[in-house]
This record gives C-alpha cells, structure tokens and sequence, in this order.
C-alpha cells in the first residue's frame, strides 16, 4: 500500500498548527504569574521586531498575506478585484496597525528601556 502523497493544503494545515504551537508557548509565558513589565515589552517587541525573522512576526505575517493577494490578482483580472483588494487591505493593517500598536505598547511599558 502507497501513501498518497501530501497535497498543498496538508502542507498549509501542517505548517499552520506548528504556528498555532509556538503562539501557544508564546500565550504560556505572557501569562506566567512571574511576568513583570520590561519582560512584556521585551516579548512585545521580539513579536514586532524579531532578529532571527527580518522585520519581526507582523510584517512577515503581512509578507504572506501580500503574496496571496498577488496569486489572488491573477485569477480575478477581469472581475471587481474583492478578493486581492481585500487581502491587500489586510496586509496594510497587520503591517501599519497592528505592528505600530505592539510597538506603542512595548515603548509605554518601559519608556526608558528600549533597548531591552
């Protein structure tokens, strides 16, 4: 008997609950009893500005979302375009959103500890 060969979609679900692993890990130490609020910041902005990711967890996120609307525009060229508007309209908020707000976040934690 052959395994049937993995289709992109298991890949995708396979990927995306290794993600949903490492945010859990993530979830565990943001609400450890023992957290203090340059630690938080110091969380905050690793998810923002990750060294080992270019750009951090948001604008990689946002990365994806603009790819897919790029494939999105090739199969819509000559329909209203709601789909790839859509998704590049979710790409600009995770990035000029979200990302801005984690940063606000971590700077009122610790206003003198930026560095951290």
């Amino acid at each position: 008997m052959t395994a049937r060969p993995r289709t992109r979609l298991d890949r995708v679900r396979a990927s995306l609950g290794i993600a949903q692993l490492a945010l859990q890990q993530i979830e565990d130490d943001l609400t450890a009893d023992d957290l203090d609020a340059p630690e938080l910041a110091a969380i905050l902005r690793e998810l923002q500005e990750d060294i080992d990711v270019p750009g951090g967890l948001f604008p990689s996120l946002a990365q994806l979302v603009s790819i897919a609307a790029r494939r999105a525009e090739q199969f819509e060229p000559y329909r209203d375009g709601v789909a790839f508007r859509s998704l590049h309209e979710a790409a600009a908020l995770i990035t000029d959103n979200a990302g801005q707000r984690m940063t606000w976040a971590a700077r009122a934690l610790t206003p003198q500890g930026d560095d951290t």
